[in-house]
């Protein structure tokens, strides 16, 4: 039995029997960062510690996205999300791309799906949240 490798489409996703996302906490402050910081904003220090978010949310902003640069397809929902006190960015699927099934304060949880595939038949993974 052959296993396809996947990548993550960001290097704070982590991959596995349970997806979830991976964020730098500032060591003094608390303050998280999903990106490489030398520094954190918030009180210059230079220690960070890996933690685990969650992977249920709730809502707290959206759009809908109606035009987009070509190939993207539309519409999709951008949103943020609160994942346990850390805010996360990502779009909203598994739904449709409406007022009347996309709403502030509903509850989500993190979701992955195969994005692509290169010539070698690595699959990149993406996140994104659909409703819980």
């Amino acid at each position: 039995m052959s296993t396809v490798e996947q990548i993550p489409f960001v290097d704070y996703l982590v991959l596995g029997e349970r997806p979830h996302l991976l964020a730098h906490e500032c060591s003094r402050c608390g303050a998280r960062y999903f990106d490489r910081r030398n520094a954190c904003a918030g009180c210059f220090s230079t220690e960070f510690a890996s933690v685990d978010i969650a992977t249920d949310g709730v809502l707290r902003a959206f759009t809908i996205v109606t035009f987009a640069a070509p190939g993207v397809d539309v519409p999709f929902v951008a949103g943020v999300v609160d994942c346990d006190g850390t805010s996360v960015r990502g779009n909203i699927v598994n739904c449709p791309p409406d007022p009347d099934h996309v709403t502030l304060g509903m509850a989500v949880r993190l979701t992955t799906w195969v994005v692509g595939a290169d010539s070698n038949g690595v699959e990149a993974v993406n996140y994104g949240f659909e409703p819980a």
